[in-house]
């Protein structure tokens, strides 16, 4: 069987929750005997790899511009994989399932993964909003077989388009790998133990500035904040983020993988995460493994998750995202034992199989 993935920007080490969803996912994939290619844009690309863990990649080059790249490079991506010959196209997010049309009638079968509704987030205009909303349309519709990642997702596409065979497949986290070591907190400055965690990227949705809100209102002397990640494309709210951060002693590492990321997670005293919009976050599963404690908003997809009531607040109440932080800033430095076992990716790669093999 052959699979080509397009609507990714790629992987590996490559900023995004679809990125880390297709990260873990298709080299699990790749070792069951499936021939996986990821098709990545070759603006975001910072290496020469043409296979990665078992999954071949293809870089196609596309306009760095947020209202054309997803669209432009899923169509020569699609019809990459006619030449191909791929025997199903999995195509990721509703922006680039506008063209889960066209990949049928060149004769491909289509698996659409719905990872959010993205027409929600704060950066679109009216008209990409359209074009996400007529996307995921087009995916709910016109797809051989349709993956939610959350319930919230599922029930959303049952409403508005009658499409009561979604797969739920869960994103997943990976065993938590724990880093005794200190090195990279030594060289951002900030102690074990003492330090708050977020991960994501600068954009409206995530908050991230009425979490530095609820920071600088809290006594710092001896706990600091901590953002992984990074801007997409640098704009009037990453910028004026980045000075809000710097003003308030924040300490912005810029997007991090591998080692400095898991040493983060490994001696965080809290992870917080203030989203108004999500799908269902791998940060937060990642922050979950690593046992933190963590205060996120009580939109949909984290309340999935089933956290305790305190774990919560009301989204966009910064005075509510103080209060709670500032108790958890205050008490004891503990670790939570959370049941993970439906965010296994093993378990999660079997299920997707599972969808590819009703296609053949």
């Amino acid at each position: 069987m052959k699979i080509v993935v397009v609507g990714t920007r790629g992987i590996p080490n490559i900023l995004g929750g679809v990125e880390t969803h297709c990260e873990e996912l298709f080299p699990r994939i790749a070792a069951k005997g499936i021939e996986v290619t990821v098709v990545r844009r070759q603006s975001y690309v910072r290496d020469s790899l043409m296979e990665f863990k078992g999954v071949k990649l293809l870089d196609i080059a596309t306009p760095r511009r947020k209202s054309l790249e997803a669209i432009v490079h899923t169509f020569r991506a699609i019809w990459m994989a006619r030449k191909l010959h791929a025997d199903i196209v999995h195509i990721h997010a509703i922006g680039p399932a506008l063209l889960t049309p066209f990949a049928r009638l060149l004769g491909l079968k289509v698996v659409f993964t719905h990872h959010g509704p993205d027409y929600d987030r704060d950066k679109w205009g009216r008209m990409a909003k359209w074009g996400l909303k007529l996307g995921e349309r087009m995916g709910c519709y016109f797809a051989n077989e349709v993956i939610v990642i959350s319930e919230v997702i599922n029930d959303l596409i049952i409403r508005k388009y009658n499409c009561c065979n979604a797969h739920l497949i869960h994103n997943g986290v990976p065993i938590p790998d724990i880093v005794e070591d200190t090195f990279y907190l030594d060289e951002l400055g900030i102690e074990k133990g003492n330090y708050i965690l977020t991960m994501g990227r600068f954009v409206p949705e995530k908050n991230f500035h009425q979490l530095v809100h609820a920071y600088s209102a809290i006594s710092r002397n001896s706990c600091r904040l901590v953002i992984a990640g990074g801007a997409d494309f640098e704009d009037d709210y990453s910028r004026n983020f980045k000075r809000l951060a710097k003003e308030n002693g924040v300490v912005l590492t810029g997007f991090i993988k591998g080692k400095r990321l898991h040493s983060l997670l490994t001696h965080a005293k809290c992870f917080v995460l203030p989203s108004s919009h999500e799908g269902l976050p791998i940060a937060l599963l990642e922050a979950m493994s690593y046992r933190l404690p963590v205060l996120v908003s009580n939109i949909p997809a984290n309340l999935e998750i089933g956290l305790n009531y305190d774990s919560y607040f009301k989204v966009g109440d910064e005075r509510q995202l103080t209060e709670k932080l500032r108790k958890m800033i205050q008490g004891e430095l503990r670790r939570i034992d959370y049941p993970m076992e439906e965010y296994d990716w093993d378990r999660i790669a079997s299920q997707v199989i599972h969808v590819y093999n009703r296609l053949r």
